[in-house]
């Protein structure tokens, strides 16, 4: 028996396909894991199912009943319901507000907003995610980004009139959250597969869809490969059937040892209400920071990139005195910054690749200071862009037409461009299929190898360890100690993370 049942979905833009007859059977009480690289036809797939994007040709069924969704409001009464990766929320307004958006708030005498009820009402849905620490009166631009993503997940969860919901699709649910955070999400997932409601599970953390999931569908291209039990696949499998081929090594070799020449000098910065910290990175280094989430790791590479300066300190870059005031002063001075939300903090996603190459580098590509050279402009990004591995139709086009691998790597062109000294990245793979990753593991080896600096924060213990040469300890914004990479494992990696003592 099945819930949902997908057979031959097709579609094309303009032309050109997304998917090419796709096949998927859910059924109920199952986790079912949808696999494949950016651009396989996901999230075309979970546009159709939303009501958001008509297909082409499509046989749906639920319950073995044949239906046509056409819109969210159809998808919705169906009792399907949407956790998309990019937050729809409102930060100005309230938690209660957020949760309870599109939604017909208590009332008063059928006048006037009861702001009581409201308040407890969200209460009760964030404590089903086991949130106790959450205020939801207080504004939502307020918490981290990690506390905004379980709002808006909770929001899914409200009990309502009608008919109840039946399949939950989660498209990244766990790239802003914390281990903590994403276990408390695994828990409402199990209780909800108890309760014999359904879920449909994008990731590309293949270890919690190993951990959580009872089922996988791998799609390549826009077409649904192979679908089987997750007890019975392996994680290098499921690697193989996504990219094609199998990927022996998770990480590329070190081209180049580091170098005896101090990139960065940091002596005596404050982060947050810590002890002030020291530190050094050598040229061809990949300096990584670990810490659990709050630990100061955000905070120090915007001190670093100018975005949150501080008085207090001293910085030295290649050997000269550095202390960025702003951004623009940190690209000047040939510091370069991966943020960890490329779409709201890296990229304009409405403006086509080259443009945003270049952001930064206008000066530099400008004549006489004054005028834009805009064919030296795309030649330039385009250039960049083959060093990246990009893969897009033109420089012409719009970023957000991009999948999430692609628009990270215009990121990367962004920051490369400039040729910087130093390279600050702040969870550089989030959200990035497997092949991507190999390939921005493979630039960041070839900018170590040039002599380039690097200080990599990323919450993934693999990719730390993997890619580091040695690993800074933060705990409460200090630095409590760095150890060198080779040699270290993911238990003692994190039970240093947490102040425990390895022996």
């Amino acid at each position: 028996m099945t819930l949902l049942t997908l057979k031959d979905v097709t579609k094309a833009y303009a032309g050109v396909p997304a998917l090419r007859g796709v096949d998927l059977s859910v059924a109920p009480g199952e986790i079912h894991a949808l696999m494949g690289e950016n651009g396989a036809g996901k999230s075309t797939l979970i546009k159709i199912l939303a009501g958001v994007v008509s297909p082409d040709r499509a046989e749906i069924r639920l319950d073995g009943q044949p239906i046509e969704i056409g819109s969210p409001r159809r998808a919705h009464a169906l009792g399907l319901r949407f956790i998309h990766q990019e937050f729809n929320v409102v930060p100005a307004l309230s938690v209660a507000e957020n949760i309870f958006m599109g939604r017909r708030y208590p009332r008063r005498a059928g006048v006037f907003v009861d702001w009581k009820r409201l308040n407890l009402a969200a209460r009760e849905t964030l404590e089903k995610l086991g949130i106790t620490h959450i205020d939801p009166a207080q504004a939502l631009g307020s918490l981290t980004l990690g506390d905004q993503m379980l709002v808006r997940i909770s929001s899914a969860f409200i009990g309502e009139e009608g008919t109840p919901a039946r399949l939950y699709v989660l498209d990244e649910p766990t790239a802003a959250l914390s281990a903590s955070e994403a276990e408390r999400l695994f828990a409402v997932l199990r209780q909800l597969r108890t309760s014999g409601a359904s879920v449909l599970y994008v990731s590309h953390r293949l270890d919690e869809v190993m951990a959580i999931c009872d089922m996988a569908t791998v799609m390549r291209d826009g077409r649904s490969i192979d679908t089987g039990k997750i007890a019975d696949i392996t994680h290098d499998d499921l690697v193989a059937l996504m990219i094609g081929r199998r990927v022996e090594e998770a990480y590329p070799p070190v081209k180049a040892p580091p170098q005896s020449e101090i990139v960065l000098s940091v002596k005596g910065l404050p982060v947050l209400t810590g002890p002030p910290i020291s530190f050094a990175v050598q040229a061809g280094e990949v300096l990584g920071i670990a810490g659990v989430a709050n630990s100061g790791q955000g905070e120090l590479l915007r001190k670093l990139f100018g975005d949150a300066p501080s008085p207090a300190g001293t910085l030295s870059l290649s050997g000269q005195n550095y202390r960025p005031r702003s951004p623009a002063d940190a690209w000047r001075a040939g510091v370069a910054y991966i943020p960890r939300e490329r779409r709201s903090e890296g990229l304009i996603v409405s403006r086509p690749i080259f443009e945003n190459t270049t952001l930064p580098h206008l000066a530099a590509q400008s004549r006489w200071t004054v005028f834009l050279a805009p064919r030296r402009e795309k030649r330039l990004a385009g250039e960049q862009g083959q060093s990246v591995r990009l893969k897009a139709s033109s420089q012409n086009q719009r970023v957000r037409e991009l999948s999430g691998g692609n628009q990270q790597k215009v990121v990367f062109a962004k920051a490369l461009l400039g040729k910087p000294r130093l390279l600050l990245l702040d969870e550089p793979t989030r959200g990035v299929d497997v092949g991507a990753k190999f390939d921005i593991y493979t630039i960041i080896r070839d900018m170590t190898a040039q002599g380039m600096g690097v200080i990599l924060v990323s919450s993934d213990l693999p990719e730390l360890l993997g890619m580091s040469d040695r690993i800074a300890i933060m705990r409460d914004g200090a630095i409590t100690e760095i150890v060198a990479a080779k040699g270290l494992n993911e238990e003692r990696l994190l039970n240093l993370c947490y102040g425990r003592a390895t022996g």
